[in-house]
């Protein structure tokens, strides 16, 4: 299992973009344009990997059965060498189980555990800890954390619940959404003094370069499924120390970010990802299944203009 680890370990370094899952007017899974989504964004040169059945690929409104065939479709289409990653979302930990179990099946090369959103409201750490060992008890694969942002409530994982779940060797990396730079670091320099093989990926979309000059072995981001080329340049610089050259690229990215993330509440992140692909003649129909409504006037406005700003539209 070690070798495996490693391999898996090594093979997340660099950016991994977290796709969305095209819809129908009628919200079913469009398949073709889902297809050509995941081609497109994988064979960017400089993109290591996927993150699917992420937060921007709805996964808290598909089925198991849905969620299943994106990993197929991600695995069909994607380069042989691309790393697929999918995420784990559910409020039962036996269903999160039996979740992380089928798309083992499905052909994935790891599991991201999200956090169940009624986490936010409170949690009692061992009741975290359960749900982390019943998706490993039920899987073989390399598994992940995610650090939630600190805006989450107690989603987020304070220090000693960390160090706790860092301590599973099964789990070999986190997706570090903190959205907070001193969060970032603080949970940044736990990690590497407990696990130094650990890897940390720098997962804020707004503050990717700040992550960067602090330290991250690359990026899961669902920025890069839309700019991908631009995500892969920033950190291209960043790994060689040529800071010029990364802040070049993040003045250019800051304005897609802001209008992106920005505005409360996250789940509208989603909705302008699949604005910008329209915008942008990638995708036919934006719609983001109920209860997301689809992208406002004004929404759509600013992200035309920083999509003009980067230089793309």
């Amino acid at each position: 299992m070690s070798a495996v680890l490693r391999t898996f370990s090594d093979r997340l370094r660099g950016i991994h973009a977290a796709t969305i899952v095209p819809m129908t007017p009628d919200f079913e899974i469009d398949e073709v344009q889902l297809a050509a989504h995941l081609t497109s964004v994988a064979s960017t040169s400089g993109i290591n990997g996927l993150l699917v059945n992420g937060h921007a690929g709805e996964n808290f409104v598909l089925s198991l059965a849905e969620k299943r065939r994106v990993v197929e479709l991600a695995r069909q289409h994607a380069p042989k060498d691309c790393v697929i990653v999918s995420g784990i979302n559910h409020e039962s930990s036996l269903e999160a189980a039996r979740e992380a179990a089928t798309l083992e099946q499905a052909g994935v090369d790891g599991l991201l555990v999200f956090p169940p959103n009624s986490w936010a409201l409170g949690h009692a750490d061992d009741c975290v800890i359960e749900h982390h060992h019943h998706i490993r008890d039920a899987t073989t694969v390399p598994l992940m954390l995610y650090a939630a942002p600190v805006g989450a409530g107690a989603m987020a994982y304070a220090p000693p619940l960390l160090t706790r779940l860092v301590a599973d060797p099964r789990f070999v990396a986190v997706k570090e959404g903190s959205w907070e730079v001193a969060a970032y670091e603080q949970n940044l320099r736990l990690i590497r003094k407990q696990r130094p093989d650990f890897v940390v990926l720098g997962s804020g979309d707004e503050h990717l370069l700040t992550s960067y000059i602090v330290g991250s072995a690359g990026s899961q981001v669902s920025l890069a499924c839309v700019v991908p080329e631009l995500v892969v340049s920033l950190w291209t610089a960043a790994e060689v120390g040529d800071w010029e050259r990364a802040r070049a690229a993040h003045d250019k990215l800051y304005p897609l970010a802001v209008a992106i993330y920005r505005d409360a509440p996250g789940g509208r992140a989603t909705v302008r990802l699949k604005a910008c692909l329209k915008l942008l003649g990638r995708l036919s129909c934006d719609a983001a299944r109920p209860p997301q409504p689809a992208a406002t006037r004004g929404e759509l406005q600013a992200l035309e203009q920083a999509l003009r700003v980067v230089g793309v539209l």
